[in-house]
């Protein structure tokens, strides 16, 4: 059964005990061959084996999942993540339903079928780890990923642009735009565009606050850029970069290895800017109280590739309001002023 080896990079929390009488003591659980491993969190020491064919679940259906080595074992487990716990009933099902009388053809069943699900398991379980880490990941944990990304990208263009009248604007825009915690950061470096990361950050390069553009143009770009990260979360995408050893460090350890992120700037970079649908796009400038059509003309003078945003802008016939001062406006032109 050494397929199962697929799984070793497959690990979870869980909760350990002895004997009855013996207090739960926090452990990692992982794969072994055709074994379950239980090791001590804080000493990384194992603690014990459990054959995966002799593996009780104690409380199907319920949660946190409760497995015993055996019938009459005093031993207990208790598991909450759901990636473990499935990896485990269906091991452990392929292994109780494929018992043929022959020992030989067992064999060569249980090899074949667990080879099979840990080849799918290789296609499955590191996506669905990654949507899982996205989905779970709280506001504290996407902003500090959302300033690895930020440094990745000013490893490529340079630091990102600061003057203190021109840093109180940005922040006020960003406020305004996306929300009370939201950011705004400008690199020195044209982007054609604006790009969400993780978290509530957003970066603009300097050719959108560029001598002649509007602020209706600016927002633009910002908003536009809140739609195509709720359609495709930025926090996901650094995950599938990172990759589902990194994710599995940030799901336990609460941050990312080291290096995870390494080169995920020059990668941003050469992305094309995503255009996000515009229903998405026109809901954001409506909250924003902005026009669309600058934005739009912004993209296609001629406004036949864009009619949509036009034609739908909703202030067409009414008044926005304006997005920023002359003065601030200013301020924020010159923030990459040396």
């Amino acid at each position: 059964m050494t397929a199962l080896n697929k799984y070793q990079r497959l690990e979870a929390a869980g909760s350990w005990r002895e004997a009855p009488e013996a207090d739960l003591r926090d452990v990692i659980v992982s794969f072994g061959d055709a074994t379950l491993i239980v090791t001590d969190l804080k000493s990384d020491t194992p603690l014990t084996h459990w054959s995966l064919p002799a593996v009780i679940r104690l409380n199907p259906g319920k949660m946190p999942a409760r497995y015993a080595p055996g019938r009459n074992d005093g031993e207990l487990l208790e598991i909450e993540d759901d990636l473990m716990i499935s990896a485990i009933e269906k091991i452990h099902n392929v292994i109780e339903a494929n018992r043929p009388p022959s020992r030989r053809l067992r064999n060569w069943i249980v090899v074949a079928t667990i080879g099979a699900i840990a080849f799918a398991a290789t296609i499955w379980v590191p996506p669905a780890l990654m949507r899982h880490a996205a989905d779970i990941a709280p506001p504290a944990q996407r902003s500090e990923i959302g300033r690895i990304v930020l440094a990745e990208l000013e490893k490529a263009v340079g630091g990102a642009c600061s003057r203190p009248a021109g840093d109180m604007v940005r922040h006020r825009l960003a406020a305004r735009l996306i929300g009370p915690d939201a950011d705004l950061a400008v690199l020195p470096t044209p982007l054609k565009g604006a790009r969400r990361l993780p978290g509530p950050l957003t970066v603009i390069g300097n050719d959108v606050i560029a001598e002649g553009v509007e602020p209706e143009v600016t927002a633009g770009h910002i908003l536009a850029a809140q739609a195509v990260a709720a359609a495709s979360d930025p926090m996901l995408d650094a995950l599938r970069y990172a990759g589902p050893r990194a994710t599995f460090h940030l799901l336990t350890k609460g941050s990312l290895p080291a290096g995870a992120l390494s080169g995920y700037g020059e990668k941003l970079l050469s992305d094309p800017i995503v255009q996000a649908e515009d229903e998405a796009v026109l809901g954001y400038f409506a909250r924003a109280s902005i026009s669309s059509e600058p934005y739009a003309r912004s993209l296609d003078p001629t406004g036949e590739a864009v009619l949509g945003l036009i034609e739908a802008d909703p202030f067409r016939t009414a008044a926005p309001k304006p997005v920023l001062s002359t003065r601030d406006w200013v301020a924020l032109q010159e923030i990459c002023d040396q």
